[in-house]
Parts: structure tokens; C-alpha cells; sequence
């Protein structure tokens, strides 16, 4: 399932790029006053984090739009939590990867780039199945850990708080150190969406084993969503807004990160948790 965060970056920039070329001529119209402050978690593919150096789809993505027009982006490594809390205060310009709810509405104006939803996942092929979150908080025996900072909307949140209450919670910081505490028996199950959880554990071959056992769950109270980029209200300009979504739109349009997500992902991890808009 990809040998190589870095290579897959590669083709997903230069498949990015060539969709924005077709857009030059829009893009040469756009134009921005400011520089962004893009803060920034390992996400699966779409974030790719190794020491300083920043790549994956989405930044890969504005690195694209950034070369055919006068928009620029700074990117910073931060923990989850951290860039969710950032983009609150006004403190950052844009959130990416960010699933689309209700609370991030209020920060932000949405960009909308594929369809995703949350599953549950695990790597016990003999438990009963799990199908609902009504399900998961009365199977007091299942362990769970997730990603801190993470958000899939009322019902996921509201989840929290109650395996918190129950005392069957871990919270780490991010998809690797999930598979570490699964991989130790320290929980069975995590919640989030299978492309970041199954490149977590095909980064590290600690977790090789994890790959073929994967098994992913829909549950009820976790329908489908959108998963894209938010453009800060507070921090940008409403030129700067218009600009970039026009920008973004167009290689959205064209499937491009769809399409980059179908090299590198299984067909089972794609069924499960992405589709295209």
C-alpha cells in the first residue's frame, strides 16, 4: 500500500499541477494581499510531516495554486489540538484538513474538496460487529483511542464525553500514536477516517501487520460529510477569501486529489471512508 510518504507527495503534486495549468488563465486574475498561515498535523497522505519539511496532497495543493499566482503559504508543524485552537482565535488562515461541521462553520468559510465520513476500525476479525455509536458506548469491554483534536461533528464529540465518563478513553496526538496503542493491546478500537489511520500504519512496518487485518466499520450515527479547507473569517480579507476559493475550486473541480487518493489507497480503505464530490 505505498512504500513511500514522500513518493506518493510527488505524483500528487505533479498530477496537482498539471490540473492547475489548465486553470492558468483564472489564476492569473486572482490575486492576494497577504501571505497565509497554514499551521499544519500529520493527516495520512493528505499531510505528510518528516523534521521540518512539509508535503502531501492538500499542501502540495497550495503549492500548486501558490505557483500560478501571487497567493502564498506558510506552513508550520503543530499538534492537532494546537491548529484547531489557532483557527478559533484567528491566529492562522486556513484549516486542512478539516472535515465540514457546524463549530468550524462559525471560524470559517468552507471549501469543500471530497466526500468522508468517520468509521470505526480494528484489527479483531472475531469480535461482534459494531454498527452504531449506541452500540460501541454499551460494549463496555471495547477500549477506545483517538486522535486528539479530531472532529466528525456532534455525535463523535458527544461520544467522547461519554467513553470519557465511562472510563474507556485514550487520547493521543495522532494516527501513529493510535496504531502504537492498538499494536500494544492498550485499547481495540479507534474512530476516524480510514485514509489517515491506514496511512499511519503503512509508514511504520511495526504496523505491517495491521494492513491486511484492518477492519473497518461504519457506524449509524456517523453519516457521510465533506472533507476540505477553511478559510478563516477573522483572519482573511474578503478579497483574499474570493481569491483563494477560486483558486481551490478549480483543481477541486477536476478531481485531482480524488484521483491521488485512488493510487495510493486500497479500494477497502476508499469504500469505506472517501468519495468523490
Amino acid at each position: 500500500m505505498g512504500k513511500s510518504s514522500t513518493r506518493s507527495g510527488t505524483r500528487a503534486a505533479a498530477l496537482i499541477a498539471a490540473v492547475l495549468a489548465t486553470c492558468a488563465s483564472a489564476m492569473a486574475t486572482a490575486s492576494c494581499e497577504q501571505p497565509f498561515l497554514v499551521p499544519v498535523a500529520p493527516t495520512g497522505l493528505s499531510v505528510t510531516v518528516k523534521g521540518d519539511a512539509v508535503s502531501g496532497i492538500y499542501p502540495d495543493l497550495l503549492r500548486g495554486v501558490s505557483a500560478k499566482s501571487d497567493c502564498k503559504f506558510t506552513f508550520s508543524v503543530v499538534p492537532r489540538a494546537r491548529q484547531e485552537a489557532m483557527f478559533e482565535a484567528g491566529k492562522s488562515h486556513l484549516l486542512l484538513p478539516a472535515v465540514r461541521t457546524p463549530r468550524r462553520d462559525q471560524h470559517g468559510y468552507f471549501v469543500p474538496v471530497i466526500g468522508t465520513r468517520a468509521t470505526l476500525m480494528s484489527v479483531d476479525a472475531t469480535r461482534a460487529p459494531v454498527r452504531s455509536i449506541r452500540e460501541l458506548l454499551a460494549r463496555k469491554e471495547l477500549r477506545v483511542v483517538l486522535v486528539r483534536g479530531f472532529d466528525y461533528g456532534t455525535a463523535y464529540l458527544e461520544l467522547i464525553d461519554q467513553l470519557s465518563a465511562q472510563g474507556r478513553l485514550l487520547l493521543e496526538k495522532d494516527g501513529a500514536a493510535v496504531a502504537r496503542v492498538l499494536d500494544a493491546g492498550f485499547a481495540d478500537v479507534t474512530l476516524m477516517a480510514p485514509t489517515v489511520f491506514a496511512s499511519a500504519i503503512a509508514d511504520d512496518k511495526r504496523f505491517a501487520w495491521m494492513t491486511p487485518k484492518l477492519r473497518i466499520e461504519p457506524l449509524e450515527e456517523l453519516p457521510w460529510g465533506e472533507s476540505g479547507i477553511y478559510i478563516s473569517k477573522r483572519a482573511v480579507s474578503a478579497g483574499d477569501r474570493a481569491a483563494l476559493q477560486n483558486l481551490l475550486a478549480g483543481a477541486v473541480k477536476s478531481g485531482a486529489v480524488y484521483e491521488s487518493l485512488k493510487r495510493h489507497y486500497p479500494p477497502a480503505v476508499l469504500a469505506g471512508g472517501v468519495r468523490q464530490r
